[in-house]
């Protein structure tokens, strides 16, 4: 099974190319939406940020708006919430993986936001970066519901510049091009890596 790290900045399109990917054959894991389930009404995370964070907690789940003006900007208030989350976070993407395993995927594609900052570039056969100019990030990122320059430029300088990201990639994906460019860079990364595979089976 080839395992593929997928990451890129806010607002870069990591999305699109994961449903292109999905499209080819590949399973899907999203760091994000392992978040968006822990923070639902009975989801792992509700308990213990209850107990940090009561402010941020509406009916039962977590308001994301109230918990990022708790702790974006606040290093004391993160590591606490990173505290929670990661663990969670990882016992997911391990269910995941145990799954897939069993399930006898070839390809397994992990959308991990902080990829790099965490040190996990380190545990796939390769990675994917997604990127795009600096200009479409900040208009497509500001069009967001509830976004605001000072809130981009947090969630920013938690992040490794893209240029970094960039040289560090097995492979880099643009996302300031024609659906179908994009498209079709993403199927040629999916048929590359196959035919690596294939030649160390």
């Amino acid at each position: 099974m080839i395992k593929i790290g997928l990451t890129g900045s806010i607002g870069m399109g990591k999305s699109t190319v994961a449903s292109m990917f999905a499209k080819q054959g590949a399973l899907i894991w999203c760091a994000d939406d392992a978040v968006h389930r822990m923070y639902e009404k009975g989801g792992a995370a509700i308990a213990p940020l209850t107990e940090l964070f009561p402010e941020a907690i509406v009916n039962g789940a977590v308001d994301r708006a109230r918990l990022a003006a708790c702790a974006l900007g606040a290093p004391e208030k993160l590591k606490k919430l990173e505290s929670v989350v990661h663990p969670l976070v990882a016992a997911d993407r391990e269910a995941f993986m145990t799954a897939a395993t069993h399930a006898g995927a070839k390809m397994v594609v992990l959308d991990i936001p902080l990829l790099f900052e965490n040190g996990s570039d380190k545990l796939f056969d390769a990675v994917i970066v997604v990127s795009a100019p600096a200009e479409v990030q900040r208009a497509r990122v500001l069009a967001r519901p509830g976004m605001s320059e000072e809130k981009l430029n947090a969630i920013l300088a938690q992040q490794m510049p893209d240029a970094e990201k960039r040289k560090r990639a097995d492979y880099v994906i643009s996302t300031d091009q024609k659906i179908e460019e994009t498209q079709t860079a993403a199927a040629k990364i999916f048929a590359d890596l196959m035919a690596q595979a294939h030649l160390e089976d």
